[in-house]
């Protein structure tokens, strides 16, 4: 079974809607973690448009499964990385404009930036991982750049409108599952994953994580937060 990351940024843009010190994302971790998950997921944007400095530096004296930093492949997001520590590194694009991240990493077109990225990550004793589409290319680049794991973009898999569209979708993430594994890469999954889509997912017994954030903090506003975690948890196993 795939150990659950919970990301908890949508905890934070509700409170920066309103600019005031609540609901607090590292309260909202520590029931995440009673509830069974197996870590925090949280982005440090650029903009700062929902998790903030003080967020994460809290976050990694109190977390006590694992903290996964989503960040940008900046110098600034990597200084801030080797001052944290987590216990990884998801390297993401970064759009200003964007409502979320909208797509995967192209790799192939950043290959000497990112591998001085991951050096630097991997110097300080951060393991990194590479947030990309599911495509062949782009995950034997990702070990040609020395990353210890992939998290596959399962965008497109949860947009589908048909049956027929979702398991063509899957049929991709497979067979890039089946590639990453061949490469000995460490496999993660996310991105639109929810409560009507996460099975299928889940059974790929390759994936060691689903991080999911938007679909649990949208169901905690109606059940709570620690029974949101766990009925993903519930489905997932």
């Amino acid at each position: 079974m795939p150990r659950l990351g919970v990301n908890i940024d949508h905890i934070a843009t509700v409170r920066q809607a309103r600019g005031v010190m609540y609901p607090d994302p590292v309260t909202a971790a520590g029931i995440v973690e009673l509830a069974g998950a197996g870590g925090i997921v949280c982005h440090l944007r650029e903009d700062r448009r929902h998790i903030q400095d003080r967020d994460l530096r809290i976050l990694r004296e109190t977390i006590q499964t694992r903290l996964n930093l989503e960040m940008a492949a900046t110098e600034d997001m990597i200084s801030i990385a080797i001052a944290t520590k987590p216990n990884i590194a998801t390297l993401v694009p970064e759009k200003r404009e964007e409502l979320t991240t909208e797509g995967g990493l192209n790799v192939i077109k950043s290959l000497s930036s990112l591998k001085k990225a991951i050096q630097r990550l991997h110097k300080a004793g951060i393991p990194v991982s590479l947030f990309i589409d599911p495509q062949k290319d782009q995950i034997k680049a990702s070990e040609d750049v020395g990353a210890d794991a992939i998290e596959i973009h399962t965008g497109r898999y949860c947009d589908a409108k048909t049956p027929s569209g979702e398991d063509e979708e899957l049929k991709i993430i497979l067979d890039a599952v089946a590639e990453a594994s061949r490469r000995d890469l460490r496999i993660a999954a996310g991105h639109g994953l929810n409560y009507v889509n996460v099975r299928r997912i889940a059974e790929i017994k390759e994936i060691e994580e689903l991080n999911i954030g938007h679909s649990i903090i949208a169901r905690a506003v109606l059940v709570g937060l620690d029974r949101a975690v766990r009925e993903m948890i519930a489905l997932i196993r």
